[in-house]
């Protein structure tokens, strides 16, 4: 019996078929019913919060680092990942973004701060890289994401 050669997906994982961007469909297929609930979630409060001012647009990064979806008007909001049973979203903070965080370091949970502290920052600031899997994780990326820019006030 000859077995294929392929590998199964590993935690992680990213999506690197290039042939096209993907769709809901495959995204719920390769980050899990649990993770997509929390990547939708998060779309739709970036849609509610920033009404029309972010295109979510996907970018293939190549084949290690596969596709990923950016918000960005001019500078960059926020990029989710779609790696295999999980996300991330990484958020960029530049100097005025880090002097907020520093004002407001001890509202944080511990798990942010240390990611923030061992973030190597380069010139256009920290790249903090931050995995989805509770509504906590959700709501830390919300709450940095409203101190990079708050929302416009609702009328």
């Amino acid at each position: 019996m000859i077995l294929p050669t392929t590998t199964l997906p590993h935690i992680g994982d990213r999506i690197t078929d290039n042939s096209a961007p993907p769709d809901d469909k495959a995204v719920r297929e390769w980050i899990g019913l649990e993770a997509f609930g929390h990547w939708s979630k998060l779309q739709t409060w970036i849609d509610e919060f920033y009404p029309g001012i972010f295109a979510p647009e996907w970018l293939y990064g190549g084949k290690n680092r596969g596709w990923s979806m950016r918000y960005k008007k001019t500078k960059a909001f926020t990029t989710l990942v779609p790696e295999y049973r999980r996300f991330s979203a990484v958020v960029v903070m530049g100097r005025a973004e880090r002097e907020k965080f520093e004002e407001r370091r001890y509202v944080w949970r511990p798990q942010l701060i240390k990611l923030y502290d061992e973030a190597k920052t380069y010139v256009d600031g920290k790249w903090l890289t931050l995995g989805i899997s509770s509504t906590d994780d959700l709501h830390d990326v919300t709450e940095l994401l409203t101190m990079k820019r708050p929302p416009p006030l609702r009328g």
